[in-house]
């Protein structure tokens, strides 16, 4: 069960994954990139809570006046989100 369930989650990561990644190359607007970025993140927020784990998807754009510096902590977050996942889905493959 737990197998399937980690195929699962994993198909789905991907699939948003690969999602997120055709928005934005489709989208050459500051906008859409930030909401890219930002979709992103609410995605694997979504997968780590459905798996059970604590997540802190908050994202602080004080400071952030351009499109690329807000890109820049929307991936920063992601990146973190994904070690998150990463090391979850290592303990439950012991």
């Amino acid at each position: 069960m737990m197998r399937n369930l980690n195929k699962t989650v994993l198909a789905l990561l991907a699939a948003s994954v690969m999602t997120t990644g055709a928005f934005a190359g489709t989208g050459d607007g500051a906008d859409d990139r930030i909401q890219s970025a930002k979709g992103s993140v609410e995605a694997l927020t979504v997968t780590l809570e459905n798996l059970g784990a604590e997540v802190d998807s908050s994202v602080n754009l004080n400071g952030a006046y351009t499109a690329d510096q807000k890109v820049s902590l929307y991936n920063a977050k992601h990146a973190e989100l994904q070690n998150q996942f990463d090391t979850l889905h290592a303990q439950s493959a012991e």
